[in-house]
């Protein structure tokens, strides 16, 4: 039966808008692809994986710069610095008195926070000063630039921040965030205590009961998640974290000595080191080398200095932490 003309012509204009649809949409996706790399892909694992609407996270993504200077800094991180040259970055006498200063004014949430979780309140005092300067630095990038620049941009690490650019978009919808004016650091860490999107996910807690986890202001929530995130990873309250230690010229040479903790102290003492005679000496521990200007610093750490660790995967960096605090302590007991 032959169909009219104008059924013909309703159906042939159904198909040219369809058509033109779908090659807007091509068009779309292939702008986005060549301005992130991957980001096609990334838009439809959002949609499978977490039910996101693909206009709304290509209108995300469209909004995300790249920055070169993010790469920049990625690729010359403070832990590649030697020992001698790392550790005048954080025990400077500013940080110390902003650090009793910032005690003195959260001392009763730190006291609930100690309390609650078993970590000493100078290591929390001492991470948000390396961290942050006790917020006075929380970075300047927005997260959203951030991210995409490490997830398109940098194949080195491209899948880690891949990762992270999403935990990020849940965690906007979650906390009821605005992804174009949230400021981080060039890795995407946020707030006091700088959390990368999945450790805000999964450590970040509302300790002021306002339905919200703050990581900025008022300091309560970011004061204790830095304690939740460390109870989380196996904090050991009231054992130490490392002590000072020397070697006998005849001292074995550990290549690259892991930050988990995968000898005992009598083993390190039959390769030739002094351990801490008050612990057992089955004690698991692992050796610290510290390069300064006239040698090597040795130093034996702990389970503890390894919970530091996870905040920052580098010996420097917890050294750094636990130099601080022991730094923060003595000064706050001798007031």
């Amino acid at each position: 039966m032959m169909q009219s003309r104008s059924s013909f012509f309703r159906r042939l204009t159904l198909a040219t808008l369809m058509s033109a649809g779908t090659c807007g949409s091509l068009q779309a996706e292939t702008a986005l692809e060549t301005r992130h790399p991957g980001a096609v892909a990334f838009v439809q694992t959002m949609v499978n994986d977490h039910q996101f609407d693909a206009a709304q996270v290509e209108q995300w993504l469209d909004q995300a710069d790249y920055q070169q200077s993010i790469i920049d800094a990625i690729t010359r991180p403070a832990e590649s610095k030697p020992w001698h040259q790392y550790r005048p970055i954080f025990m400077t006498e500013r940080r110390l008195r902003d650090g009793l200063t910032f005690w003195d004014e959260h001392q009763a949430v730190l006291d609930q926070v100690s309390e609650k979780y078993g970590v000493p309140q100078e290591i929390m005092v001492a991470i948000i000063g390396v961290e942050t300067s006790y917020g006075r630095i929380t970075g300047s990038y927005r997260v959203l630039d951030a991210l995409a620049t490490l997830a398109f941009h940098y194949p080195r690490r491209s899948k880690f921040f891949t990762k992270e650019l999403a935990q990020f978009m849940l965690l906007v919808g979650e906390e009821d965030l605005d992804i174009n004016t949230v400021k981080g650091s060039y890795a995407g860490a946020m707030g006091y205590g700088q959390f990368i999107p999945s450790s805000y996910r999964y450590y970040a807690v509302d300790f002021n009961g306002d339905g919200k986890r703050n990581l900025w202001s008022p300091e309560q929530d970011a004061i204790a998640s830095v304690a939740h995130y460390f109870h989380k990873h196996g904090w050991k309250p009231g054992e130490p974290v490392a002590f000072p230690s020397s070697a006998k010229s005849s001292a074995r040479i550990i290549d690259k000595p892991p930050l988990k903790p995968a000898y005992s102290l009598v083993q390190l003492e039959e390769w030739g080191y002094e351990i801490p005679t008050q612990l057992d000496a089955q004690t698991p521990a692992t050796l610290i080398a510290l390069q300064q200007t006239s040698g090597i610093e040795y130093w034996i750490g702990l389970d503890n200095f390894y919970v530091i660790s996870r905040y920052n995967h580098s010996a420097l960096y917890s050294m750094a932490v636990h130099q601080l605090s022991q730094q923060l302590r003595e000064a706050y007991d001798a007031r």
